[in-house]
């Protein structure tokens, strides 16, 4: 696994802030629930998927591909 010690998280991320945006909009589509645990984790969401997490775009289906 790939250290990330050195790594300095930028100031806004437009991942992070869209999958907290997504996840006030679910909550609000629903009528119920809370958005704080979504929005809390929006960067460790982002840092597995970027960095750890195995998928491959072009072929979506892809048997051995993690699922999240």
């Amino acid at each position: 696994m790939q250290s990330t010690r050195n790594v300095k998280p930028p100031v806004f991320n437009p991942v992070t802030g869209a999958i907290r945006a997504l996840a006030m909009d679910a909550v609000q589509q629903a009528n119920s629930g809370h958005p704080g645990a979504p929005m809390g984790m929006a960067e460790i969401a982002e840092v597995l998927w970027r960095h750890h997490l195995r998928h491959n775009p072009a072929n979506p289906k892809w048997a051995d591909r993690d699922r999240f």
